[in-house]
């Protein structure tokens, strides 16, 4: 059960006379509301209170079951279809009215910057409790203005009447956590006081808090869509139960000392939730890890090494770069091996061999080997086109790639915006990527891969990673997996709006290889595991959109 469902559940037990067990030796309600209206009549003689409309209310059960209204001089009203459910013998439904000493709205206040007299408004009621950090201030100037029964005392109750999605939410007023000593209420806000000797306030929250309540709070109140509010007499005219004085303070102590228990429930269950929605994540990292590490599949000792697969590669550049197709590599190219002494080096053209044991991140198996990622793949970074050129975005016939476009691990087949031929003759010396070339995301949103699905171009935050000797897209699907997690690996930086990777430290980073035909057995592993991991992270994303936007309307 949801942390809420079980504050609703213990809310509503408690009105209903369902927490606790009853007293026979309790003063019976009804008793206690004849002594209510005894008062009342000489608090309304008095003028301190003023007297209802149409009368003082009494409801009571006849003798044929039903539930009847007598107000003043007038015929007794069936009000059976008012009742909420059923409460025990001893306990007696009322109007809030013919309960309380008071039910007025606040009024407006004309605010000032000087912070001496607080205003409640709806952002100080909230279901965790009342405070005062986000009140606003009125002008010391107009205090005299305010009768003393608006100053606000210890115990009222303080209800949003105003605001479709604060409407209802309500707040116990607390003097201790008011360090100015007084306040008031705003006319967003409907205050309720009770005497203490007549109705405890506590057990009035538990039931205008509870689900009986807040769940037609709205189908009761009247106004626009956006305007919703909770008219006084709406508020005066509610149906409470009231139970015998002494059972309303057993029942508001047992929900207080369960209430806290619920809350901490609910940030176990919080956490439980974040847990669950990482969970995905989880698995797709320990996964991809296994699969780097050389442990998702079984090697196979007939398969061709991977060394022999880097030779090839390193002919194929070589030529590359004797056609001008490719750039040769600062330094010359990366060769990495394993010494007789178990370390790992590395030699740069004619340099000197370097040991590069405290960059390698984990061990690999014999068949495997290291390689700088630009030693494996020819690296390109796209550009945005000037904005304030509009020929190179009117008429635009060709894809241009953002972050925004890409989903990871899928094909790119569109884009938000296309640029015209101008611009890919003036800003893209390498012309249009070709169909089928792996991009990858290294600024800000760093590691996220796809396939480019079309001919197109791409952003300054997105690189293109074109494998050699890779007729069968082998090791293309290999990186297309394996580099977001490496990249956890690279020489991030720390930018305002996240962390970025440049074209050195990419082409710097370290890429186990297995043999092609592992690459392969990898590949298909991971794609049989992926799909149930990414629709699990799918619905939790869902269901934390959900329970987002459902927090915002609180």
């Amino acid at each position: 059960m949801k942390a809420k469902d079980l504050r609703n559940s213990i809310l509503q037990l408690a009105v209903q006379g369902k927490l606790i067990p009853q007293d026979p030796n309790d003063e019976p309600a009804s008793v206690l509301l004849e002594r209510i209206r005894a008062e009342r009549a000489q608090l309304i003689k008095e003028k301190k209170i003023k007297a209802p409309k149409n009368g003082e209310s009494i409801i009571y059960r006849a003798s044929d079951g039903s539930h009847y209204e007598k107000r003043g001089k007038g015929e007794p009203v069936c009000v059976d279809d008012e009742i909420p459910f059923e409460i025990p013998e001893s306990w007696e439904w009322a109007r809030l009215e013919s309960i309380t000493t008071y039910i007025q709205r606040g009024k407006s206040p004309k605010y000032s910057s000087i912070e001496q007299y607080p205003v409640v408004a709806q952002k100080c009621n909230q279901w965790s409790g009342f405070s005062l950090e986000k009140a606003k201030f009125i002008d010391p100037s107009t205090v005299l203005s305010y009768a003393d029964e608006r100053t606000l005392c210890d115990g009222d109750l303080l209800w949003n009447s105003t605001g479709l999605g604060t409407l209802g939410r309500m707040a116990i007023y607390d003097s201790s956590v008011n360090k100015y000593g007084w306040a008031v209420a705003d006319s967003h806000v409907t205050v309720i006081r009770t005497d203490a000797e007549w109705f405890n306030y506590r057990f009035a929250f538990a039931y205008f808090a509870g689900p009986s309540v807040q769940s037609v709070i709205e189908d009761l109140a009247s106004g626009s869509t956006k305007q919703k509010e909770l008219a006084q007499d709406t508020i005066k005219n509610y149906l409470i139960p009231i139970p015998p004085l002494a059972e309303q303070r057993r029942i508001a102590e047992r929900v207080s000392e369960l209430i806290p228990l619920v809350e901490e429930y609910g940030k176990l269950e919080d956490k439980r939730g974040a847990l669950d929605a990482e969970l995905p994540d989880r698995l797709r990292n320990s996964i991809l890890q296994l699969a780097v590490q050389g442990k998702l599949v079984p090697q196979d000792p007939s398969d061709e090494p991977a060394s022999a697969l880097l030779d090839r590669i390193r002919a194929e550049r070589a030529k590359l770069i004797k056609e001008k197709k490719i750039k040769a590599p600062k330094g010359g190219e990366s060769v990495i091996y394993r010494a007789s002494d178990g370390g790992y080096y590395e030699k740069r053209g004619n340099g000197e061999p370097v040991c590069i044991d405290d960059e390698i991140p984990f061990e690999i198996p014999e068949s495997w080997e290291w390689v700088r990622l630009g030693s494996l793949c020819s690296l390109l970074i796209g550009k945005t086109p000037a904005r304030s050129e509009i020929k190179y975005w009117s008429n635009g016939s060709f894809p241009w790639v953002s972050i925004s476009d890409m989903k990871q691990g899928e094909v790119l087949n569109k884009t938000k915006e296309l640029v015209s031929a101008e611009a890919i003759a003036s800003c893209f010396k390498a012309g249009l990527v070709p169909a089928g070339t792996l991009i990858m995301s290294f600024k800000l949103t760093i590691g996220r891969t796809c396939i480019l699905g079309m001919d197109a171009v791409h952003n300054e935050a997105i690189i293109s990673v074109q494998t050699t000797c890779d007729p069968g897209f082998t090791q293309r699907d290999y990186l297309a997996y394996q580099l977001p997690y490496l990249c956890t690996f690279g020489d991030s930086k720390d930018a305002i709006k996240g962390s970025t990777l440049n074209k050195d430290s990419l082409s710097n980073l370290l890429i186990p290889i297995p043999p092609l035909a592992e690459q392969q057995c990898i590949v298909e592993r991971v794609d049989e595991l992926m799909p149930p991991i990414d629709e699990q992270r799918r619905i939790a994303d869902v269901v934390s959109n959900a329970l987002r936007q459902f927090t915002n309307r609180q």
